[in-house]
């Protein structure tokens, strides 16, 4: 019998694990908890940044080679448990990323107005489970906390151009209320300096291509010696800031203003639990690479504040979990108890193995390192043994563990209506967000998909 693997989770770490296990000759049923796949590629990019999207049709080949089956909308922990996979698979890989966010830990975190990025990512791209978030947009200063590609992403989303918007596959919801929110200052806080900001130099270059938009950059901030052990990307970044800092002020259009050194020690506002109405930093020095106070203080006054510091995983199941670290506990892509022993048939891969690093494409790489132990442990007879393996009871138990369970082409019919809908206005889809329309358009006739898909051709 051909040896059988779950993969947990289909975004980027997923697939990339999957189609490295297909060609290996496993046979794999993906897994997600939405009925979508793709991940952070469908609910994470920002909705101008279409080209990255594109590595989807990659993942639209793993899924057409032999041996692949997704199941969407399969919650782990809710509608199947870790001892059910592994009483039906050789091996099981968790995939599932890193979904928390970090907290600031500073007084007034919690005021409204004080939002983590990530749900505000979830709200403009259309995750289910952001649907219902709100957002007071009335405010004129924003202040994103953060200097990754997220924190751009933020800052970006509130002052890009309201036609550009238009074009995009941003939610609905997020198009109406961002074409008529009044954001046209944002600051960006990083608590340590340019050469530091964990930016891609596309990202970061693109502000000074944005319509309508003055990027305040201080010169003193950003001339820093650049020493030979400075990474490419770091210093590159530095030169683009230096770039930005040059330009002549348009005292006329909207503002993105990037501050370094400087770290918020409280978010301000009326009362104990009033809306926020500034934040309250200190500056910083570096000293051997960290970021140190120097007492100095200011206040920005502003009445929208993000969080953008990093993210953590969150404990799945009785999955074993590194409380410190937000991740499964593992060696090299086995999932391993606190001793360190590795588990049998069980694997890690993504985020939730190394953490919230690096972009899409470094998940390829990850995934094969997990893919290729593996294949030394189905070389060593070290798989799991499962008592039900067969691969038509188990599609037979998933259907009755999750009635509304989304196969390939159920996401296929979803992606059809999807882009039929964006088509009229210009747009590459009109993404549906909540999950009782998502499970509707799976179920229509494959012949509307088969239309789409000869289209495209």
């Amino acid at each position: 019998m051909t040896a059988r693997i779950a993969v947990v989770g289909a975004g980027p770490a997923g697939f990339y694990a999957s189609d490295k296990l297909l060609d290996a000759g496993f046979e794999v049923d993906l897994l997600d908890a939405l009925p979508t796949p793709f991940g952070l590629v469908r609910s994470g990019v920002a909705p101008d940044h279409p080209s990255i999207k594109t590595v989807t049709r990659v993942f639209e080949k793993t899924a057409a080679k032999s041996g692949f089956r997704f199941f969407g909308g399969v919650t782990l922990g809710d509608h199947v448990s870790r001892a059910d996979l592994l009483e039906r698979y050789h091996g099981v890989v968790y995939a599932v990323g890193t979904a928390d966010d970090n907290r600031l830990g500073i007084p007034g975190e919690d005021r409204p107005g004080s939002h983590s990025a990530t749900r505000f990512v979830a709200w403009y791209n259309g995750h289910p489970e952001g649907v219902e978030e709100t957002f007071d947009l009335t405010a004129r200063r924003a202040v994103v906390v953060g200097n990754g590609n997220v924190a751009i992403d933020v800052a970006r989303m509130l002052l890009l151009d309201r036609a550009e918007l238009a074009l995009t596959d941003v939610a609905d919801h997020a198009l109406t209320a961002l074409s008529a929110a009044n954001v046209d200052d944002v600051v960006l806080l990083g608590r340590r300096g340019p050469a530091e900001a964990a930016f891609t130099n596309p990202e970061l270059r693109e502000l000074g291509e944005m319509t309508d938009v003055e990027v305040d950059v201080v010169p003193a901030e950003v001339d820093v010696p650049a020493p030979d052990t400075l990474a490419a990307t770091a210093r590159r970044n530095v030169e683009i800031l230096q770039t930005l800092a040059a330009r002549s002020a348009d005292p006329t259009a909207r503002r993105m203003s990037l501050r370094f050194l400087r770290s918020p020690v409280e978010i301000l506002g009326e009362g104990e639990n009033g809306p926020v109405t500034g934040v309250r930093v200190v500056r910083n020095r570096l000293l051997d690479g960290r970021a140190v106070p120097t007492g100095e203080e200011e206040v920005i006054p502003c009445a929208l504040v993000f969080r953008s510091i990093g993210y953590r995983g969150r404990p799945l199941c009785d999955i074993p979990f590194d409380d410190r670290r937000g991740l499964i506990r593992n060696q090299r892509g086995r999932v391993c108890d606190e001793s360190g022993r590795p588990l049998r048939g069980e694997y890690v891969v993504g985020w939730i193995k190394r953490g919230p690093s690096g972009v899409i494409g470094t998940n390829k790489k990850d995934a094969a390192d997990t893919v290729a132990r593996i294949l030394e442990d189905a070389e060593a007879d070290r798989l799991g043994e499962p008592p039900a393996p067969d691969a038509a009871d188990c599609a037979e138990w998933l259907a009755e563990c999750a009635p509304d369970a989304v196969a390939w082409d159920g996401w296929r019919a979803i992606d059809a209506h999807e882009c039929a809908a964006g088509e009229p206005h210009g747009r590459p889809r009109v993404k549906l967000v909540r999950l009782p329309e998502l499970i509707a358009a799976s179920r229509r006739t494959s012949l509307q998909t088969s239309t789409h898909r000869t289209e495209e051709r």
